[in-house]
């Protein structure tokens, strides 16, 4: 039989029994550890995670009162409330026994024990353990998808070139633990892509955690990525494990990664090195298996390149980069977006067979979608819901006039322009990157992609 994964510290002033009962459990527990001196006890508490404990009763020659032993279980429980403790004594009363009840022992064992009946006890108080950790997970997992439930969300529609090549890269990663970067402006769809690369990974039957780093007050950062242990912080009524400790064996998506403090930088860099995380006010170390997705809509090369984001901290959280193009550049797909929502609240507020005129389609495709497909999604709501017709017309979409999408020509005419004017900088600068970057404003790596795309490296 495997011994089970199980961490047991045993106190006892008798060298005998502490023998005895560790060669009883070293066959059974994985990880067995003997004391005799009970003031060692908040180091070992401190030091690591135990799933129980087996605590004597009394340590002093002569006393047999038990409470010596009451009180190191009133400071294992203050230091770990959630350890599980099974009292042990030779002097074993009724009275013992109900007190220690009540301070939060799970059992009472009397010595000399009999083995079947210290394994068996032991082995309820360990299922007792897993049971309350499994349900401590499923609870705080609860309650992050019923606050993410209440987030928009909606099918992943298009086939524009752009968005079959994002399609593509997610068949091609999906199936491997990759950390992936999501790339994109505001409204584009980026959770959806992480979400779709959970479907269809190897965790794909656990639930993807998702934690938008730009709502988190900077003062919780630590606590809701990291966890905190009881009393940590003034808040801190309760152990709470953090979203790592949440995703572990799924899928963790961190969106606006680019709005995460510096001063966390360094630590997120170190659990995702590491693959463990401790909890504030806390020393113990926790596994985890996590496969990481973060996403931004700032240009996270450019905070690389002004220090405000670590290097080597993006290297660990890009593998694979995806870009989610805005709307506007996704030839195709505003009808195939416009038609879906308008079937879909239709279906919401009870307007079947809703059709949009060609004339308000053309609306729909010569604006530019400053706000891309959640705008897209709002303003299809607003026509389906104040529509006074089966047909949807071009009044019936409030859209901003000066947002109106650019002429071929126009762009055409501004590409020239950018094109012209880095030549110039180029020249003048004798080919110099970081003087033509400064001039024109912008960073190496923008003025390195652009000259790629213009064809100038």
């Amino acid at each position: 039989m495997k011994p089970a994964d199980a961490n047991i510290l045993i106190i006892d002033d008798n060298e005998d029994v502490l023998f005895t009962a560790r060669m009883l459990l070293k066959d059974y527990y994985k990880n067995v550890r003997a004391i005799s001196d009970p003031v060692s006890i908040p180091y070992h508490i401190s030091h690591d995670s135990y799933d129980l404990v087996l605590l004597d009763m009394n340590y002093t020659g002569g006393d047999i009162s038990g409470k010596e032993g009451l009180r190191w279980l009133r400071e294992i429980k203050r230091m770990d409330p959630s350890v599980l403790v099974v009292m042990m004594t030779a002097y074993g009363t009724l009275d013992i026994a109900v007190q220690a009840l009540k301070e939060g022992a799970t059992d009472f064992v009397v010595k000399p024990w009999d083995n079947r009946k210290l394994l068996s006890t032991i082995s309820t108080a360990y299922e007792l353990r897993k049971t309350k950790k499994e349900t401590e997970k499923l609870e705080l997992t609860r309650k992050i998808l019923n606050e993410d439930a209440d987030k928009p969300f909606s099918e992943f529609i298009g086939e524009s070139r752009q968005m079959k090549e994002i399609y593509h890269i997610i068949e091609k990663t999906a199936g491997t633990d990759a950390s992936i970067l999501i790339l994109g402006e505001n409204g584009t769809g980026k959770e959806l892509v992480a979400r779709c690369i959970h479907k269809q990974s190897l965790r794909s039957h656990k639930s993807m955690i998702s934690v938008d780093l730009g709502s988190i007050n900077e003062n919780l950062f630590e606590s809701e990525l990291f966890g905190h242990t009881k009393g940590a912080f003034t808040d801190a009524k309760e152990n709470r494990a953090g979203r790592f400790e949440a995703a572990n064996g799924s899928t963790l998506f961190f969106d606006e990664i680019g709005n995460i403090p510096p001063t966390l930088q360094a630590k997120l860099l170190t659990v995702l090195q590491n693959r463990e995380v401790t909890r504030m006010g806390s020393n113990k170390a926790t596994s985890i298996d996590i496969r990481l997705i973060c996403a931004t809509n700032i240009s996270i090369h450019e905070k690389v390149d002004s220090g405000e984001f670590r290097e080597d901290l993006l290297y660990r959280i890009n593998t694979i980069e995806i870009k989610v193009p805005p709307l506007r550049e996704r030839e195709g797909d505003i009808p195939l977006l416009a038609e879906h929502f308008m079937k879909l609240y239709g279906k919401k507020y009870r307007k079947l067979s809703l059709k949009i005129s060609a004339e308000a389609m053309e609306k729909l495709e010569n604006y530019s979608w400053p706000g891309n497909v959640r705008e897209l999604q709002h303003v299809m709501e607003r026509a389906v819901i104040m529509g006074n017709s089966r047909i949807l017309k071009p009044s019936d979409f409030l859209l901003k006039e000066h947002h109106k999408k650019s002429s071929s020509k126009d762009v055409v005419n501004l590409e020239e322009l950018k094109l012209i004017t880095i030549k110039k900088v180029l020249e003048k600068n004798g080919g110099n990157i970081s003087k033509t970057a400064r001039e024109l404003g912008i960073s190496r790596a923008a003025l390195y992609s652009s000259m790629e795309k213009y064809g100038l490296t």
